[in-house]
Formats: structure tokens, C-alpha cells, sequence
């Protein structure tokens, strides 16, 4: 590698660094991080702000705004409080009965949203609900990021890197439902044994305050039902174009803002009320992530690990498939997995064309297995990780680096664990 090389990877493991020991605030990190990578040439204002592989990704960007808008209007009729209490009310007050519910749901969800609305989506329900409880809200909602990391793997629509994968490989909406979706639900009802053994001796049984929640009326807690519907009405319009990708062809981002505006503009809801709830933090952290991120791409350091690691395999299918599985999940939980699978989407096409369009075609979800499963190991390895990060700051319940990771890596390495024989018994025997 070249000078520039090490000096952009000798920055990102700084600024990681910093994120993960928290010494400065993690937003100051990335974009200082940034700044650096732009300073040194290690990328430029073109690749930075422009380009598709190693730029700032403005779809995620402006799907995150554009949620956080029509979630901030949603929160004002109350429906929110309504989900809280009706959610308690299913679970009889019990904390853990309340995190499997919240967790399926956030799981079936994320298979029909992208992983991040439905985030956005369930964790004011967490805190409201929390708080009527009187629980700690933050293992909640470690659980419903991962959750949504790992159904958002069934579905070609559920993460970003699987659109990128599905456009690169040639693969439908069925595809990904034949060959994703059975392990995910395998891999959930593992995660809700996992929960019990990582958060569930944490939770205490209230009775007086299971009782006071059983007396409430959820109806009662909606405000303006005139916004309520309103609001659904969007909100459905907008779901139904996210399922509707493949045939209507605008991106999620486009959706989004589409429906941010169309919701303003159709209700008495005021611009200052509508951008209320954005959380401008996580934006800008991301945004200096993507150039971080990017710098290593446009120096050629991930295309070089990868291609590394897959000359390693030697050509054999069998090992390829389980280096790939490995290496995605690893550096997913260190890299944003987007511009990871960028990169590495065009190898793995050369590989399956080399091992055979048929049996090669593992290796296309061992690539999407390993970066979903990985994203989950750390607190900046997925989008979703991020925002409810930055929901529970916002919300005064800061989750830190480690809190989240040392859950993360237990279950990464138990999936993607579960994952590899899958892989194996299915395509390679």
C-alpha cells in the first residue's frame, strides 16, 4: 500500500479510537476524522461529496431526515403512548414478555422497511413504555437495534447493502425470501434466547405498577385523531413505496422526503414543529463516517484487505464462501457495511462467475449474511445502531460504545456461527 494508504488508515483508527473510548463527543470524531482524510488528499470534495462508492451516502442521509420528520409529526397525536400501553398491556406489565414482543415486531418490520424507519419508528414506543414500567429503557433498545439487523436480512429491501448486493448479482425480491429469509427466522428465535441470557436477569417485576398500566385506556391517549389519520395515511403510502422499489423504482430516500413534505404541507403541523425531532447529531456523524469510510475506499485499503483475504481461499468455493462470511462480518462491525459491500460486490461477481453462476451463487449470501450479521457487533457497525444511539442521548439515556458492544459481539459471533453450517449443508455438499 501507499504512504497515502497508511496515513488515512492511521486516521480512521484514531478517530475510531476516540469514538470507542469516548474521550470526545463521537460527532467531533468523525468529522475531525473527515476533515484530516480531506486535508491530506486521501480523498476529495468530488469523491467525498459526489461519488456513488466512496462519497457520502445521501440516500441514507436524507431517508434518515425524512423519517425523523414524519416520525416527529406521528409523536404529536399521541399514537406513540397508545403503542406503549396497548404493547404493556399484551405483556401484563412483565419487562421480558414486553422485550419479546417489542423485538418480533421490530424483526418483522425491518423485513418489509429498511432497518432504520423502523427503529425510528418503535423506539419512542420503548421509552413511553418504559416509563410507564418503570424499567431501564437501554437494553430494549440494544435489543431492537439488533433485531432489526437481523430481520432486515430476509428481505431484498431490509438493508441497504442487500439492494446494493441484488443490483450487482441480478437477484429479485424472491430470491432473497427463498434463500435469506428461513435462517433469519432461525436466527431470531436464537436471539430471543439470547436476550433472556444477556438482559433478562436485569428486569424486575413491578406489580403496583404492572396493575396501574392494566387499568389504563390506551385510547385515551390519543390527541389529535384528525393528525393521527392524516399521519397514517402518509405513513402507509410511504411503507407501500418502500415494498414497491422494484416496481416503481424511486429510492427510499426520494419516498421519504416525499412524504416529510407532503405531511407538512397537508396538516396545521408548523415547520418548527415538524423538524423538532430530527436528530441533526446522527446526521452529521454519519456523514463524517461516510467520508472516513470513503478515504479508505478511494486509497484502495478495502478493496486491498478484500481481495487479499478471498486470494487466501485459493479458488476453493467451500473455504471462498466461509472467507467471505468471516471477512464481511469482521469488517462490517468496524466499517459502515454499504461502502464495505461496494467494494466488494464486484469481486465476489468475478468469483461467482468463476466457481460457476450456479454454485457460486452462495457466495452472494455469505456476503449478505456476513455484512447484515456484523453490523451488529459494534455501535457504529449499522446504521440502525447509530440512530438509537442517538435517540437515547437525545432522550436522556446515553448508551456508550462498549455498553452496546460487549452485547454485540456475543451476538454477531453466535449468528454468524449458526450461519456457516447453513451456507455449507445447503450449497456446498
Amino acid at each position: 500500500m501507499s504512504v497515502l494508504s497508511w496515513v488515512s488508515v492511521a486516521v480512521f483508527l484514531a478517530a475510531y479510537a476516540l469514538i470507542a473510548t469516548e474521550k470526545i463527543h463521537r460527532v467531533a470524531a468523525a468529522l475531525g476524522g473527515a476533515g484530516i482524510m480531506l486535508a491530506v488528499h486521501a480523498t476529495g470534495a468530488e469523491a467525498a461529496f459526489f461519488s456513488e462508492h466512496s462519497g457520502i451516502d445521501w440516500n441514507v442521509i436524507f431517508l434518515l431526515l425524512g423519517m425523523m420528520i414524519i416520525v416527529g409529526v406521528l409523536k404529536q397525536t399521541g399514537v406513540f403512548e397508545y403503542l406503549a400501553i396497548w404493547a404493556a398491556k399484551r405483556a401484563r406489565g412483565r419487562p421480558f414478555r414486553l422485550m419479546v414482543l417489542l423485538v418480533l415486531i421490530t424483526a418483522g418490520a425491518s423485513a418489509l422497511l429498511d432497518n432504520v424507519t423502523t427503529v425510528l419508528l418503535i423506539a419512542p414506543v420503548t421509552f413511553l413504555v418504559c416509563e410507564r414500567l418503570a424499567v431501564n429503557p437501554i437494553p430494549f433498545l440494544i435489543a431492537e437495534a439488533m433485531a432489526s439487523n437481523i430481520g432486515g436480512a430476509a428481505t431484498l429491501v431490509g438493508d441497504p447493502p442487500n439492494i446494493i448486493i441484488a443490483s450487482r448479482g441480478g437477484l429479485s425480491f424472491n430470491d432473497f425470501l427463498v434463500h435469506m429469509a428461513p435462517m433469519v427466522i432461525v436466527l431470531m428465535a436464537v436471539f430471543v434466547g439470547l436476550c433472556h441470557l444477556l438482559f433478562g436477569r436485569t428486569f424486575r417485576y413491578d406489580p403496583e405498577r404492572a396493575a396501574e398500566v392494566m387499568a389504563l385506556n390506551e385510547r385515551e391517549a390519543i390527541a389529535d385523531r384528525r393528525l393521527l389519520w392524516q399521519s397514517l395515511a402518509v405513513l402507509a403510502l410511504v411503507l407501500a413505496a418502500f415494498v414497491l422499489h422494484p416496481v416503481l423504482h424511486y429510492e427510499p430516500s426520494v419516498v421519504a422526503l416525499l412524504g416529510a413534505g407532503v405531511l407538512v404541507a397537508a396538516t396545521r403541523v408548523t415547520t418548527e414543529q415538524a423538524i423538532a425531532e430530527v436528530e441533526w447529531p446522527t446526521l452529521v456523524f454519519f456523514a463524517g463516517l461516510f467520508v472516513m469510510v470513503g478515504a479508505l475506499v478511494e486509497t484502495g485499503v478495502i478493496g486491498e484487505l478484500s481481495r487479499a483475504a478471498v486470494a487466501a481461499t485459493d479458488g476453493q468455493l467451500e473455504v471462498t464462501t466461509m472467507g467471505v462470511l468471516g471477512l464481511s462480518a469482521v469488517l462490517s462491525a468496524v466499517v459502515d457495511n454499504i461502502p464495505y459491500v461496494a467494494t466488494m460486490s464486484p469481486i465476489v461477481e468475478q468469483l461467482v462467475q468463476a466457481s460457476g453462476d450456479g454454485p457460486g451463487q452462495v457466495l452472494w449470501w455469505a456476503l449478505a449474511f456476513g455484512a447484515d450479521l456484523g453490523g451488529n457487533a459494534t455501535a457504529v457497525g449499522a446504521a440502525a445502531n447509530v440512530v438509537v444511539l442517538g435517540i437515547a442521548a437525545r432522550n436522556g439515556t446515553p448508551i456508550s460504545f462498549w455498553q452496546f458492544t460487549r452485547y454485540g459481539l456475543v451476538v454477531t459471533v453466535v449468528t454468524v456461527v449458526l450461519v456457516a453450517p447453513y451456507l455449507w449443508v445447503r450449497y456446498l455438499m
